[in-house]
């Protein structure tokens, strides 16, 4: 679950720090408050795109932090399969952002914000008016379908996801060498002057990985001769010479204070090292010799790895993978007929078994089809769609693909005696956010992602649907810990933690801040929702008994 949010300096907020707690969070306050601001720092905190913009005024960098307690085991080890360490059960995940680049952590380590989606798809599901939307497509439809239909559906996709890419490499291949007499015969000659270019090269790992730095070395062997000549002559020899003169007077001299004896020990010591290293400078220069058929020979194969790498690799694996290609091609088209021919026997093969896969495919989807769309329609029946008719049709593609040969789309009629039609074509703002709600509701008991956001779900409703919607939410806070913007006091009055953000105007500039609200201080925020402008004492009792009626519901 989210433990904490902070912000600091992101738009109008100077600093929020928010603890959430379990069950059913709601948010309140005034239209213009700040409340999307607070949501969309969460999602820049969970790896999302940010506008320098959004910085605040007290400084040039702004912070969110977002902590995140992980209970579900599975949760635990998707988490370390992508290498994030964690103890204690607890995932920090912080963006630093400034005006040119962000700096993103887990658990005090820099990772790419791509390894933060990764991280926050696992812990927390966002769902505002660009989730609703994404309803409508039919891919988003197809995936609710799969996901229902659960560890079968997942085990006979990956088959047909197998499958698929083993049939459409096939047939790349058979379309690739679907040649003419000319198209082989040009095709040979220029695999095999690849494959001769490569083999007559003779290349070796070792070479490769020196011959760049045997090549630097041959070419400026006259001046490494010059350096160390100067060294010798000019350092170290004359180095050795000066010790070697004052060193006997200072054993000397140690006889007489033997406290001297510890420095003439240590004068011996650097007189036996220069000793030493002037015998390796000069044995190494008087084998140090300017080999100019050595050095234009290095030349002429660097100049020719550099060529093979520039057409087959960096590597000598990539080169050496290269020639293994080709010369399998080349025996592929030494007996040219008999290739296609055993190449279009495997691919006839592949579409049988893709055909039987997808077949079983579609039969798991038609079943989990039909219980999806029953809990569906009792779901959006407690969302006070009073008649409400919901379809989910599959139909067949003209081609295979990865996910197999089914469309899959979601339709509904919602009135009465109406015949049901795609959602994209019927379904208002407010409804699709009622029937993304009816879908989570029917995910709650299994769905392993601990923390649901809900931005807008209260989008064109009031009255009966709302304490309906209310009720919903309540249902799926048993399972999950629910954060919920809202605006309608029936769907409030259900917090188990309520807090309400306001906006404080001031002279120069305005302010955001949040804070938690005790029992009482809520009944008053509820009675501001339900009265307006004018808060009256039966707006303030109906309150009273809004918070009642909810408290016995989730008794």
């Amino acid at each position: 679950m989210l433990v904490n949010l902070h912000v600091k300096n992101f738009a109008i907020i100077d600093e929020a720090d928010v603890d959430f707690g379990e069950h059913l969070n709601i948010l309140t306050g005034e239209t213009g408050a700040g409340k999307s601001i607070l949501i969309g720092s969460l999602s820049i905190a969970l790896g999302g795109r940010v506008s320098p913009e959004m910085i605040g005024r007290r400084d040039d960098t702004a912070t969110v932090e977002a902590v995140f307690s992980i209970s579900d085991e599975e949760t635990k080890r998707a988490i370390r399969e992508l290498d994030i360490p964690f103890e204690d059960d607890e995932i920090v995940i912080s963006r630093k952002i400034t005006e040119n680049r962000s700096v993103n952590k887990i658990n005090g380590e820099s990772v790419p914000a791509g390894v933060i989606r990764q991280v926050a798809s696992l812990c927390i599901d966002i769902h505002g008016q660009n989730e609703h939307q994404s309803l409508l497509k039919p891919s988003r439809q197809r995936e609710i379908v799969d996901r229902f239909g659960g560890e079968e559906i997942a085990v006979a996709l990956q088959e047909v996801y197998d499958v698929y890419h083993e049939y459409a490499s096939v047939k790349k291949e058979i379309e690739e060498n679907d040649l003419t007499d000319e198209e082989l015969a040009r095709q040979i000659d220029f695999l095999t002057h690849e494959k001769n270019e490569i083999a007559s090269a003779n290349l070796s790992k070792q070479e490769m990985e020196t011959i760049d730095d045997d090549f630097r070395v041959a070419s400026n062997s006259g001046n490494i001769v010059e350096v160390l000549s100067s060294v010798y002559n000019d350092g170290t020899k004359a180095s050795w010479e000066s010790v070697n003169r004052v060193l006997p007077e200072l054993k000397r001299a140690s006889t007489l204070d033997p406290k001297l004896a510890e420095y003439s020990d240590q004068l011996m010591e650097i007189e036996s090292l220069l000793g030493d290293l002037n015998r390796d400078l000069s044995g190494f220069m008087q084998d140090y010799t300017f080999d100019e058929g050595r050095l234009r020979e290095l030349e002429q194969r660097v100049d020719l790895i550099h060529t093979l790498q520039s057409k087959y690799g960096e590597t000598y694996e990539d080169i050496m993978t290269h020639h293994d290609i080709v010369e399998e091609r080349l025996g592929h088209y030494a007996d040219y007929e008999k290739f296609q021919k055993e190449r279009r026997e495997q691919f006839d093969r592949l579409v049988i078994e893709l055909a039987d896969k997808s077949k079983a495919l579609t039969s798991l989807r038609y079943k989990a089809a039909q219980t999806l769309k029953a809990e569906i329609e009792k779901a959006l029946a407690d969302l006070n769609f009073a008649h409400v008719e919901f379809e989910i049709e599959i139909g067949r593609s003209e081609y295979f693909s990865e996910n197999g040969v089914d469309d899959i789309e979601f339709l509904i009629a919602t009135n009465p005696g109406e015949p049901v039609r795609s959602l994209s074509k019927i379904a208002s703002g407010g409804e699709l956010s009622r029937i993304m709600l009816a879908i989570k509701s029917v995910f709650a008991d299994s769905d392993e992602i601990e923390t649901l956001i809900f931005d807008e779900i209260d989008a064109g409703i009031s009255g009966r649907t709302a304490q309906m919607v209310s009720e919903k939410m309540n249902t799926i806070a048993r399972h999950h810990q629910v954060i919920c913007i809202t605006h309608l006091a029936q769907i409030a009055s259900m917090a188990d933690t309520h807090f309400v953000i306001e906006k404080e105007v001031g002279a120069d500039a305005s302010e955001t801040m949040i804070r938690k609200l005790d029992r009482n201080q809520s009944l008053d925020e509820l009675a501001r929702l339900l009265g307006g402008a004018e808060i009256t004492d039966a707006v303030r009792e109906n309150a009273r008994e809004m918070k009642e009626m909810a408290d016995a519901l989730k008794a």
